[in-house]
């Protein structure tokens, strides 16, 4: 049976455990992310013929290196590259789940939305246009109730489609202005020179440009391990020279 990896990524208390939960029940386990404090919980989960292995990255509410909940679940999506990446938004308080919904679309266009709490905002007389906002970022957007089990099946399949390549997006990606913009296409084709198609360039180098010290030392780690994923090795240098500080 194939096994395919999905990391599931949110904002602290959009339910994102409670959805873990629902779908892999006891067969969970939980271990330290290496070199890091953080813990992380895995487990799998049956959806017809295909098993899903659920990672249940820290609640976070950015990705860049302030802490090590955002360097894990940043690097876990980066640098372990799950086959989907499930974002977990509450439909409550969607404006302040976006931020981080549009940091993941810049790092992988393996996404799927799931608008939790779906319950709550209906109480609220809350509405959402699932569709437009699927159009608007460009990936499915599912509304699910966790805890009521409501979207799980919905959610599922459409699991199963993009894992399966039988669902393409066309993530929305931030636009910055002109100069920046040089900047960002400059170091991107650099970077893309050393990296290939192993690791999402624009991403890399929108945060070099933000001076971002850390998630430059885990490239170069990642360059000077054995080969995967076609990485160019002996390039560190150009690494070196590409930390210009710039405000995104």
């Amino acid at each position: 049976m194939r096994t395919y990896t999905v990391a599931l990524a949110g904002n602290p208390n959009t339910g994102k455990s409670t959805l873990f939960n629902a779908l892999t029940g006891l067969k969970q386990h939980t271990g330290n992310w290496s070199g890091k404090t953080v813990s992380l919980a895995s487990g799998n989960y049956q959806y017809k013929d295909t098993r899903f292995r659920f990672v249940d990255l820290p609640g976070t509410y950015s990705l860049f290196s302030n802490s090590a909940d955002e360097e894990v679940a940043r690097d876990f999506i980066v640098f372990e590259k799950p086959d989907v990446t499930l974002l977990v938004l509450d439909s409550t308080a969607l404006e302040r789940s976006l931020n981080l919904a549009l940091q993941v679309l810049e790092m992988t266009d393996r996404v799927i939305v799931g608008l939790n709490l779906m319950d709550e905002a209906k109480k609220k007389g809350i509405k959402i246009d699932a569709a437009t906002l699927a159009k608007r970022l460009g990936v499915p957007v599912i509304p699910i109730s966790a805890r009521n089990n409501e979207g799980l099946d919905v959610l599922s399949e459409q699991l199963l489609l993009m894992c399966t390549g039988k669902i393409q997006t066309t993530p929305y990606r931030m636009k910055y202005n002109e100069q920046l913009e040089r900047d960002i296409s400059g170091l991107e084709t650099e970077l893309k020179s050393i990296v290939g198609e192993a690791y999402p360039s624009r991403w890399l180098a929108i945060r070099f440009l933000d001076g971002d010290r850390k998630l430059i030392e885990t490239l170069k780690e990642k360059i000077s391990a054995p080969s995967k994923g076609g990485m160019k090795h002996g390039t560190t240098p150009a690494l070196r020279s590409s930390n210009s500080h710039h405000s995104c």
